[in-house]
């Protein structure tokens, strides 16, 4: 390809709305462009590695044992009825209605579609097990979209639904994907860590994301992990030991009692006016989850992780509740307190983290405004408590397997697997007849890996100051050669001649032979990251090219014979 044809610009500037390092690299070498919030025209360059990266998947996937086809995008609304789906995704469903007034939505994941088409062809054990996979655009109507590719609205996924007779079959599958999985991402140049994770809107019972490990603003979720061991696990599915603790008041508190606790509105505030331990405070949030008032106890030094309260309360919507629904909830109990003050009550479902089960002795409040209730022990609250895990695991805390001390990094999710079990052929009446013909719901596995989310946690994985440093398996093109100078007739034939025997030896090669200054044809090479640049400069004279690897910027002369073959060889290495 000859830069010249190539249809590409390259911004001066980073994209004004761009937040974090792939969205900025992406949308100022001309990669992607915007076209609403969370939806972007691939451009030329950015289709490449896309397709690159599907056709890694397709590779990976089809040597795994599965099978493609291509579902639709638009889904009516009686199969989302089937699976209970419907009323309860959430907000990024996209729902709209055709011509004829039928309800519909845009694919954002297809468990409905997969298993009406697995009911509909898979009859017998002697069909199964199979998996069914696609690479295909998906609709999420995110709240909130973006970092670019990150979090869009519009993105491209591969998407795989295993089918077994029973869980040791998906145990086995289950294991089959991750290992796929592993030789993905490992070829797309990226490092990934599979962490165990929750399972969100799909469900199931089990689940695990591949994380790429970052340090850059892009990093979405704290990944918890051990050094001495291979536990490692998502935020929202973490685990720890705690280590020890002054968890009973004995020593501060002779009695149970109330006591007058002005302005003290906050954990610190409360903690230093009794001169005590926040380890000795019982914490009461209110929560709305799916519009209903939550509240949930935990030891005050620890902090509720969110999506482990909301599953324990089997919900899909979240927040904490706002001053005025704090206000409403209190009046209509026949109550007065504001945060800091608030405590359990009868006639509204309270969640206790198991930091609450050993606590005695302690201080909690009691829903009056400046005033607790100290000394107290479980049973003097008079409501029932349901215990479960809801904490946020936090750095230095012990290892679940091993107990050592648990490390923390972020993570930016490209995959994730999950065993469905029969969450959707249960419902949706998807079953398969036995030896002995007795019918059975299929055991499910969902297997999904974002495309173009990975190619952007590949920039943020990959790039320095002066632009991407694309792994070679996905680069859009592999060498970039740059003469210096266009009206030097020697110069262009080295370069001329470099291309062509690249071009025959299959190497995706780009030509500059735009009449631009070379100081912006190096900008430009190393802004959309070729991984190799090949400058044919005044070194011709001596009979050398400079030949500059991008990932680590080093920088060699060669004939261009050797430097051809060098291209070869190290290009054809990794692909």
């Amino acid at each position: 390809m000859k830069m010249s044809k190539m249809f590409v610009q390259t911004l001066r500037e980073f994209p004004s709305d761009a937040e974090v390092i792939s969205h900025k690299m992406l949308g100022r070498a001309g990669f992607i462009k915007k076209l609403a919030p969370g939806v972007y025209t691939y451009q030329p360059l950015m289709w490449k590695v896309l397709k690159k990266i599907e056709n890694i998947v397709r590779e990976e996937m089809d040597r795994a044992g599965a099978q493609e086809l291509l579902m639709p995008f638009v889904q009516p609304k009686e199969l989302w009825e089937e699976s209970g789906r419907w009323e309860v995704y959430g907000k990024e469903l996209m729902r709209l209605k055709d011509r004829h007034d039928r309800d519909m939505c845009l694919g954002p994941t297809h468990e409905e579609i997969i298993t009406s088409v697995a009911r509909d062809g898979l009859k017998s054990y002697k069909q199964l097990p199979v998996n069914l996979y696609q690479i295909q655009s998906k609709f999420r109507d995110e709240i909130r979209p973006r970092y670019g590719l990150l979090r869009g609205r519009e993105f491209i996924m591969k998407d795989a639904y295993s089918f077994d007779v029973d869980e040791a079959g998906l145990d086995k599958e289950y294991e089959n994907m991750a290992q796929a999985y592993k030789r993905i991402f490992e070829r797309c140049g990226l490092d990934t860590k599979m962490v165990q994770s929750d399972s969100g809107a799909i469900g199931g019972s089990v689940s695990h994301e591949f994380m790429v490990i970052t340090d850059t603003d892009a990093g979405e979720n704290d990944v918890f992990y051990c050094n001495d061991c291979d536990y490692s696990a998502n935020s929202n599915h973490a685990v720890s030991n705690l280590p020890e603790a002054v968890v009973d008041g004995k020593d501060y508190f002779k009695e149970t009692k109330v006591i007058d606790t002005p302005n003290t509105h906050s954990i610190e505030e409360l903690s230093e006016f009794l001169n005590i331990p926040s380890t000795l405070i019982l914490k009461s949030l209110v929560y709305i989850i799916d519009k209903k008032p939550v509240i949930a106890l935990i030891r005050a030094d620890k902090a509720v992780e969110e999506t482990k309260l909301m599953n324990a309360v089997g919900g899909i919507d979240i927040r904490i509740a706002s001053s005025a629904e704090i206000a409403e909830l209190m009046a209509k109990h026949g109550f007065d307190a504001v945060p800091g003050f608030i405590g359990p009550m009868k006639g509204v479902k309270i969640i206790a983290d198991n930091t609450v089960k050993d606590m005695k002795n302690f201080v909690v409040g009691i829903n009056q405004i400046d005033k607790h209730l100290v000394g107290a022990n479980l049973s003097d609250l008079g409501v029932e408590l349901n215990y479960t895990d809801i904490r946020l695991v936090e750095r230095g805390e012990y290892c679940p397997q091993c107990g050592k001390p648990l490390q923390v990094t972020k993570g930016i999710e490209v995959g994730n697997i999950f065993k469905l079990g029969t969450k959707y052929s249960k419902p949706m009446n998807a079953v398969y007849t036995d030896i002995n013909g007795k019918t059975h719901p299929y055991v499910m596995g969902c297997y999904g890996i974002g495309i173009s989310r990975t190619a952007a946690a590949a920039v943020e994985a990959h790039y320095d100051e002066h632009g991407i440093k694309w792994p070679i398996a996905i680069a859009p093109y592999h060498v970039i050669i740059v003469p210096v100078n266009i009206k030097d007739e020697l110069q262009m034939k080295v370069a001329n001649e470099m291309y062509d025997a690249l071009k025959s030896a299959g190497i995706e090669v780009v030509l500059d032979d735009r009449d631009e200054r070379a100081g912006v044809k190096f900008k430009d090479a190393d802004l959309i990251g070729f991984p190799y640049r090949v400058t044919v400069g005044k070194t011709i004279n001596e009979g050398f090219v400079e030949f500059k690897v991008r990932e680590t910027d080093e920088q060699e002369k060669y004939t261009p014979e050797e430097a051809t073959e060098k291209l070869i060889n190290n290009i054809k290495a990794v692909l």
